[in-house]
């Protein structure tokens, strides 16, 4: 067990995702056939030894309490520790510029008291990922760190921009920020690659009493006003797969499962992504289904052809219809003759015979939920 808490922000917000968001929060968002977006940071924190874990929610919280109930499918439905649900406070009234809103904290800030952890470990519930926080935490106590920031290692030269950057020098030590400026002979990232972070809980606490009277201020902006005074690292990963902000970032990032070197990086390990646990029985395939290239969950029927796409649990697939570069999520029913091309379907969405649903690459089709073609 870490000595250490985990606290993640499923409180964020957007406008970018035509729908797929109205109704419940982005981190419920279901992905990769049979998951939903919070369970790469949950499953990560749990993975790591991580055994009291705070989740700051949205006002409209009901599908993420459905998805998680006591925690039992991420082994926190216990005495000492486990999963606290910590309500956000009203972002609409404050903007949705912020990752990490200082008031969050203040707002639970008993939470942060009665643990004795040493560190924190802070990440978003918009990204996919699977990363064990052990090695992290060691590189953090070997440097004695204050705050070490995790961040997306793309394996390219990043080149300043008018975007908030950091420069890391040879020591992984972030010396400076910089915008569109020469930097030093380290490392520059993009400030926008910064995934999560491990912070001291005593520091935590002190920058929270600090900055009591100032509002909705972001944790990142109040390290980037003090990376004078504190010893602030970067560590990079490969394990971040993304984060969902768009649709086109939901698209693309689902359609890399299909990869199965992303795959691996997921799924393939020693930590496997826990989920809500449903007993289905497995998918039927008739005789004249044909299928290529997808993944396919299970309880679902499958009598047409489906290329290249991913298909979640419950879904009906009639004779004669075809599926290609799609999303389906669960409990949707595709009658025959339907061809559907660069399109997401939400849940329980029913599409009569003969229909045609097509997107595009940049620009798939979103069906909102229940919605009858």
């Amino acid at each position: 067990m870490l000595n250490a808490i985990g606290i993640i922000y499923a409180n964020s917000a957007t406008d970018s995702l035509q729908g797929l968001a109205v109704e419940r929060p982005l981190a419920a968002i279901p992905f990769g056939g049979r998951y939903r977006i919070l369970d790469f940071a949950l499953s990560s924190m749990v993975n790591s030894g991580i055994r009291t874990i705070g989740l700051i929610t949205p006002h409209h919280y009901r599908p993420l309490l459905d998805h998680l109930g006591a925690g039992k499918a991420w082994f926190l439905d216990r005495k000492d520790g486990g999963l606290f649900i910590l309500p956000g406070v009203t972002h609409g009234l404050l903007g949705d510029d912020h990752t990490f809103c200082i008031k969050d904290l203040q707002n639970n800030l008993e939470l942060l008291q009665k643990d004795f952890a040493e560190y924190v470990v802070i990440s978003r519930g918009d990204q996919i990922f699977n990363l064990n926080f052990k090695k992290a935490l060691e590189f953090h106590n070997d440097k004695n760190a204050d705050i070490t920031l995790i961040y997306k290692d793309t394996g390219q030269v990043v080149k300043p921009t008018d975007e908030m950057n950091y420069d890391i020098n040879n020591y992984k030590q972030v010396s400076n920020t910089c915008c569109n400026e020469e930097f030093g002979s380290g490392k520059l990232i993009q400030a926008d690659l910064v995934c999560m972070f491990i912070i001291r809980r005593e520091l935590l606490l002190n920058i929270i009493e600090k900055y009591n009277s100032i509002g909705c201020i972001d944790l990142i902006d109040i390290i980037n006003e003090n990376l004078g005074v504190l010893k602030v690292y970067g560590r990079p990963t490969c394990t971040l797969i993304g984060t969902i902000r768009t649709v086109k970032d939901y698209f693309d990032h689902s359609m890399e499962l299909l990869n199965l070197e992303v795959r691996g990086r997921l799924w393939l390990g020693q930590d496997r992504i826990h989920t809500k646990v449903r007993d289905n029985p497995p998918t039927q395939y008739a005789s004249q289904a044909k299928v290529s290239n997808s993944l396919i969950a299970s309880g679902s029927s499958i009598a047409g052809t489906v290329e290249n796409s991913i298909i979640f649990r419950e879904v009906t697939l009639e004779e004669g219809s075809q599926i290609k570069n799609s999303i389906i999520l669960p409990k949707c029913h595709i009658q025959k003759d339907v061809q559907i091309e660069y399109a997401i379907l939400d849940k329980s969405v029913i599409v009569n015979a003969e229909n045609v649903l097509k997107g595009s690459l940049n620009n798939p089709l979103v069906v909102l939920k229940r919605t009858v073609i």
